[in-house]
C-alpha cells in the first residue's frame, strides 16, 4: 500500500531527516525513540493556566492532580496538564484528521451511521472509539450480513495475540501503537491485551496554586425570590400562593433553570502558574519487539515493527501541527528559550542508554512511513488497502435513540424517580 507523498498536500523536508535504514536499525536493537520539549503558556511565561480537574472527596470541589517529581536533581512540585491517555487520544485525533483530509493513508475500520435514524453521528472509526478496534461500537455493527465479530476479519482480530498480531497490523495498526484490550470479547474480559508502545505526557513544573472566580449578571434582572415548579423533564412554570405543585414537580429558584444572577464565587486551589511545562514523548522499541507476525522471519517482523514506529512518528508530527490547545485556558507553544535537550530534539536511545539526536520533520515522517510499509509488504506483510466500513446493527441504533429520548426527558443514569 502506498502512503501519500506527493499531492496538493505534499510537504518539503528541511535538512537531513532520519532515513529508513536508521529506523530499521533502531527498531532491531534500540531501546526507544524519545523527545522532550519544554512549553510555555500561549499567553507568555507566567500566564495563568487551568489544567484538567478530577473528582475529589465527597463534598469537596474538584482538584488538579499535583505531585512532587525529581527534575534536574531537585524535588519540584508539578501539576498534570495532559495525561498519557489524553495525549494518546490527541494523537489519534490528529491521525484521523490527516486521514479525512486525504494526506495520509493507513488501514482503518469505521462504523457509518449515515443511513440510519442516528445519521447525525456520522462515522466513528477505531481511532475515535474508546476501546479502539475492540470497542463495543464496532462489535455491535455489521460487515455485510453478519455481525462484525462473526465475520472473517472480526474473528481474526478476536484471535490476535502478541504471538501473532498480524490481523491488527493488517487492519488496525494504530491499535498496536496506542494499545488495545479485547475486554468486550468472550472469557469475561480475558481477551488479548496489547500495551501501548508510545507514551506522552505534559506536566507543569514548579507549580503555584491559584484561585478561580466566577459570577454572572442576568441582563433580564430576574430575582431569586420567584418560586418556580420544575418537572423531571426540564419543563417549568411559575407558582403563586394558591398554586400547588404536581407529584413530579419540585420548587426551585430561577437559577436552577438557568435564569437570574449567579453570585460571585471563589474556588481555592484551582488555576495555576508554572515555570514551564514539559512534554515527554517516548516510543518503546523494546515494547514493539514483543509483537510477532506471520509470516515470520527476522526481516519481516522488524519491517512490521518499523511500520508501527513510523505510524507513531507521523502521529507526533501531526500532533505538533494541530497544536497544544489542551482545553480552555490551557494552551501551550514551544519554549524558544529552552535549554538543549528540551527543545524537541528527537533522540534514538540505544540499548546501553546512550543516545543519538536525529532530525525529523513532517515530510520526513511521511517518507519514513512510505518506505516502511513498502518494505513490510515486500516481506509478505501488506496493509489492507482500504477502510473497512461497517453499518451499525439495528439494536445499536435503537439503543442510541432510546438513550437520547431519556436524556431529553431528563432521565437516565442520574434519574432517581424510581421509575
Amino acid at each position: 500500500m502506498e502512503v501519500l507523498r506527493c499531492s496538493s498536500h505534499s510537504f518539503t523536508s528541511r535538512g537531513n531527516c532520519m532515513k529508513y535504514v536508521e529506523l530499521f536499525s533502531a527498531v532491531e536493537s534500540g531501546a526507544a525513540i524519545r523527545r522532550v520539549r519544554r512549553l510555555q503558556p500561549v499567553g507568555g511565561p507566567g500566564d495563568k493556566l487551568f489544567p484538567p480537574t478530577y473528582p475529589n472527596d465527597k463534598g469537596k470541589p474538584p482538584r488538579h492532580v499535583t505531585e512532587d517529581r525529581r527534575i534536574g536533581g531537585s524535588t519540584v512540585p508539578c501539576v498534570l496538564c495532559d495525561s498519557a491517555a489524553s495525549q494518546a487520544n490527541r494523537m489519534e485525533e490528529a491521525l484521523e484528521a490527516a486521514l479525512r483530509s486525504g494526506r495520509l493513508q493507513l488501514p482503518s475500520i469505521a462504523v457509518d451511521f449515515s443511513g440510519t435514524d442516528a445519521a447525525d453521528i456520522g462515522t466513528i472509526s477505531a481511532l475515535e472509539a474508546p476501546h479502539r478496534v475492540y470497542d463495543a461500537i464496532l462489535r455491535d455493527s455489521r460487515l455485510g450480513d453478519v455481525l462484525f465479530r462473526d465475520s472473517e476479519i472480526g474473528r481474526s482480530l478476536v484471535l490476535a495475540t502478541t504471538r501473532d498480531a498480524s490481523a491488527l497490523y493488517r487492519y488496525a495498526p494504530t491499535s498496536l501503537v496506542f494499545g488495545a484490550w479485547n475486554s468486550t470479547g468472550g472469557g469475561g474480559g480475558l481477551g488479548a491485551k496489547f500495551p501501548r508502545s508510545v507514551v506522552s505526557e505534559i506536566v507543569g513544573v514548579n507549580v503555584q496554586m491559584g484561585s478561580r472566580v466566577g459570577s454572572r449578571m442576568d441582563p433580564l434582572g430576574i430575582r431569586a425570590g420567584i418560586a418556580i415548579a420544575k418537572d423531571v423533564d426540564g419543563s417549568w412554570r411559575l407558582l403563586d400562593a394558591n398554586t400547588k405543585t404536581a407529584k413530579k414537580e419540585k420548587i426551585v429558584k430561577p437559577s436552577e433553570i438557568n435564569h437570574g444572577n449567579i453570585a460571585p464565587t471563589v474556588d481555592e486551589n484551582l488555576g495555576v502558574t508554572v515555570d514551564y511545562a514539559l512534554q515527554t514523548w517516548v516510543l518503546s522499541l523494546a515494547s514493539l519487539r514483543r509483537l510477532r507476525f506471520v509470516p515470520s522471519s527476522d526481516d519481516a517482523e522488524i519491517s512490521a515493527r518499523a511500520v508501527l514506529a513510523a505510524v507513531a512518528l507521523v502521529a507526533l508530527v501531526e500532533l505538533d501541527t494541530s497544536g497544544y490547545a489542551l482545553r480552555s485556558r490551557c494552551d501551550f507553544v514551544p519554549d524558544i528559550e529552552a535549554p538543549a535537550g528540551q527543545r524537541g530534539e528527537l533522540q534514538l536511545v540505544n540499548a546501553d542508554g546512550s543516545s543519538t539526536t536525529v532530525s525529523l520533520d513532517r515530510a520526513g515522517a511521511y517518507a519514513l512511513l512510505g518506505d516502511a510499509t513498502a518494505a513490510a509488504a515486500a516481506h509478505g506483510l501488506p496493509w489492507h488497502p482500504e477502510t473497512i466500513r461497517l453499518e451499525p446493527d439495528a439494536r445499536l441504533v435503537e439503543l442510541v435513540l432510546r438513550s437520547r429520548a431519556l436524556a431529553l426527558a431528563g432521565k437516565g443514569e442520574d434519574d432517581d424517580t424510581g421509575e
